[in-house]
Parts: C-alpha cells; structure tokens; sequence
C-alpha cells in the first residue's frame, strides 16, 4: 500500500496535465449582422462610399482655432482621463486573471530564543537527567506550494473574459474620443453661431435706432403722428431684448468649451471673445459602407466585446460543475543554528495532489450557469440593437445634413430679399408712398431672417458634426494603447489621454 500512494502522486499530477486541454462551454463566434450594401438615404449617393471618413475631419472645417481646441481636449478632458483609468483598470484585473495559471508560493521564516522553566515538566525532566537548563536559539524557514490544474477550463475562460473585459475598456475609451471630439467642436460652433446672431441682432438694433430718430425728426417736422415713434420704439425694444438671451446662450457655450477642455468656467472668454464667422462645411465627406461602420463605431464594437467576455463565463461557470485538481507542497527547514538550515537533517518536505469537487450544493452552480446564460443572452441583443441604433443615427445625420444644407441656402435667399426690400420700403416711406407699418415690417422681416441663416448656418456645420460622429470619426485602429501614452504636457507617469490603440488586442 505504501508503494502504490508514493506512485499515485505523480501519476495523478501526470494525468491532470493531460486533461489540459480540456475546454467547458461555448468558443466565442462573432455574430454575423446582415447589413445593406448601401445607404438607404438618396442624399448619401452624392457622397463618396469608398473610403471611411478622415480621421481628423475637424480638418475639413479649416479652422485653426477649432484644431487647437481638440488637442487641447485630448490632453485635459477629464472624462477622457476617467477612460484611460479605466483601461488601465482593465490591464491589472487582465493581470491579476493571467495570475492563476501559476502556482502560488508563500515564504515563511521564524527566529526564537528561549529558556525552559525549571519548574515546567519538560524542565523537571531536564534537571532530572543532570542536562542544564540553558537558553537556546531555533531557526525556521518554509515555503508553502499552490497549484490548481486548469483541467477543465475554468482558469482558461476567465482569462478569456478578462481578455475582453480590456479590450471593451479600449473601445470604451475610443467612444468617449469620438464623443469628446464632437461636444467640442459642436460647443465651439454654437458659440460661434451665437456671435455670429448677436452681431445681427446689434446690426439691425443700430439700423432701427436710426429709424426711431426718422420718425422723431418727421413727428416734430408735423409730417407723422406720434404713432409711428411709439411703433419704432416698439421695434427697437424687442430687437434688443433679444440681446441678453443671445449672451447669455454665448456664455453657456463658452462655459461648456472650458470644461470640456478641463479648465474653468470662464477661462476662455478672452481667448474666443473676438467674434468669429461660422466654419464653412463642406459640400460632402465620404461616409463609407454601412457594414464598414461595425469596424468604426467605437460603442458597436464595445459591444462585442462585452458579449466575447460573457460567452467565455459560462464556460467557467460550466467548470464548476467538475472536479478541481490542485497540488499542494510544503518545504520546511528547521535548525538550532541558522547555518545548519540547509543541511540534509534540516529540510522536510511534502507534495500533496489533491482534489474537490462540490457534488452536492442544493442547484447553485447550475443555476449560475443559467446567469451566465442569460447574461450573454442580454448582450447579445444589447450588441444587436447597438448596430441597429448606428445605422439609424447615420441615416438621420445623413438626411439632417443635406436638407439642412438646402434650407440654408433658401434663407440666403430670403435675406437678400429681405434686404432689398428694407431698401425700397424706406424709400416709399420717405416719399410719403406707402405707410409707416410696411416699413416696420419689413426692418422686423429682415432681422427675423438674417437670425435664421445664422442659425441655419451653424447647424449644418453641427449636421456635419453629428454625421461624423455618426460614423464614428476621430480615431484609428492602428496607435499606442491610451494608458501607456506620454507626453510632454503630462507627468512622466500619467497618461495623455491621446488616441488610439492596437488593433492586435483583438
């Protein structure tokens, strides 16, 4: 009997790293989603679909203010530090999961130096035997061994898990780029749109000043009654009481650029206080393919991720089901001189297989395994609806641009039109050819006009954001990971923020 436990051991050991191999639950596939071979919208066939969208399109803009505004971003946006923290949260929990497949090992160690008490009976015995009872020293050191074999998978899936637990924290950084590029360029058009409104409304102000000073003149000549003055004034006023919304719109959107870029509400006022006009967009961007856009879409492919990580728990929970095989080893040595540990009288040592298996536990594991289950389930369509939900942004961004687009150009017209009939209003008016009513209307129509194109003006370029956006511009597949970037405006050991990733993560 002795002889067949000293062989069971390393056979068993033996065995279990066979069994190695040995895989529970389902290999992840990557759910195949049909999509169309092109944009249902007929506007995006006057856009190029050969290539993705230009990674910096904020480029496209020409706006050197609005370039710098968005490095700035990268380097300070507070929500993409949170991002990259969490990366770098994902590569330690990635790390602490790659840690079970090795042994772990505890080193122990102990010194003391005693006396026995004459009066103890191992020190009555002493004495007994004519030994002195003499202070003495005892040396100890040991080193426990633990080993779970990966027999049946469940380390092997939960580092699967892990694996694209971090990479879903990747692309969740990404998704926050791509939502951080677009907030700050659309704060940044909005204040220029703001400016662009509130010099309108400061223009027509002016002009109908000048008109409450006509009807006075012509009320005190006798030509008018007092009612055209008290209609001018009318006029006047409301222009002018548009003025403050406006500001305080500006300095929200200003306010909202600051934060954006980390720094207090307030500290860009001055730097962006010199009134701007709004980027001009360009006509068309090249919007790709749709199935292209399950490659860019951070958030899409963030979801599959997560569904990945899922798929690999349930094999780890199926592994609960089996046995655990484990070896477990003491080294021990123990001596009265510390030089003696290593002696061969000194050192002890056992290596024990071993095995656990939950055979009973009233259903829980199995019904864990039905969590996992569901789980992936739930991911699954959360993965599915997120294609769904970026199909249909970039088909509403695409019709929002390009109507947009024409709209805009109509209320140019309806300005210019505007305009010229201002011009021959006060001229009928001043010649006593029609009355004082038509011209309030048209100076009314015409501010009322040129508040719209502005405003119009501004959301195409936001159109445009919000397509790229859609498309999931900004970044690249190829870069260095977010939590391993330097640079020279962060701490030697802080991340920039900077963006992009290998794709090989996958």
């Amino acid at each position: 009997m002795p002889k067949l436990a000293r062989s069971f051991g390393p056979a068993a050991v033996v065995g279990a790293l066979l069994l190695q191999g040995c895989l529970l639950g389902p290999n992840y596939v990557e759910p195949q989603i049909g999509t169309a071979d092109a944009w249902r919208s007929a506007v995006a066939e006057e856009m190029s679909q050969e290539s993705p969208p230009i990674v910096r399109w904020w480029e496209s803009l020409g706006d050197t203010v609005l370039t710098d505004l968005i490095h700035r971003a990268e380097l300070a946006n507070l929500d993409l530090k949170s991002a990259v923290a969490r990366v770098r949260e994902a590569r330690a929990l990635r790390g602490i999961a790659r840690g079970d497949y090795f042994p772990t090992i505890t080193l122990n160690g102990a010194y003391s130096y005693f006396k026995l008490s004459e009066n103890s009976p191992a020190g009555q015995i002493a004495a007994g035997a004519g030994e002195p009872i003499e202070a003495d020293d005892s040396w100890q050191a040991s080193a426990d061994f633990f080993w779970e074999i990966d027999v049946f998978g469940r380390i092997r899936r939960q580092n699967e898990a892990a694996v694209a637990q971090f990479q879903a924290s990747i692309e969740d950084y990404r998704d926050v780029l791509v939502t951080l590029y677009g907030e700050v360029a659309a704060s940044y058009i909005d204040v220029r749109t703001y400016q662009t409104r509130l010099a309108f409304a400061r223009q027509n102000a002016t002009l109908q000043r000048s008109t409450v000073q006509l009807t006075r003149d012509r009320f005190n000549a006798g030509l008018v009654s007092g009612l055209d003055v008290s209609q001018a004034e009318t006029n006047l006023a409301a222009t002018t009481a548009e003025i403050p919304t406006l500001e305080t719109a500006l300095h929200r959107s200003l306010n909202r650029v600051a934060v954006l870029l980390g720094v207090q509400p307030g500290t860009i006022h001055d730097e962006l206080s010199a009134a701007a006009g709004i980027p001009t967009a360009p006509d068309s961007i090249a919007v790709g393919l749709p199935a292209e856009l399950l490659r860019r879409r951070p958030d899409v492919r963030r979801a599959e991720r997560l569904l990945a990580a899922q798929t690999a728990l349930i094999g780890a929970a199926k592994a609960d089901l089996l046995p655990r095989f484990s070896l477990t080893g003491i080294l021990e040595l123990f001596a009265p001189k510390v030089g003696d540990l290593f002696a061969s009288e000194s050192v002890g040592w056992s290596l024990v297989p071993g095995v656990r298996w939950n055979i009973f536990d009233g259903g829980k594991i199995r019904n864990n395994v039905k969590v996992q289950e569901a789980r992936t389930e739930q991911l699954l369509y959360f993965y599915e609806q997120s294609v769904l939900l970026a199909l249909e942004e970039v088909e509403n961004a695409l019709v929002a641009f390009e109507l947009e687009k024409l709209r805009r150009e109509r209320l140019g017209e309806a300005v210019a039109a505007a305009q010229r009939s201002v011009s021959i209003v006060r001229t009928q008016y001043l010649s006593g050819l029609t009355d004082f009513q038509r011209y309030l209307d048209s100076e009314r129509a015409l501010f009322q006009q040129q508040d719209l194109l502005a405003a119009s003006e501004g959301q195409v370029v936001r159109n445009l954001i919000a397509l790229n956006k859609a498309l999931g511009g900004g970044w690249v597949l190829e870069g260095e990971e977010p939590d391993r970037q330097k640079t020279a405006a962060a701490p030697a050991d802080a991340p920039s923020g900077l963006p992009g990733t290998p794709d090989n993560d996958r």
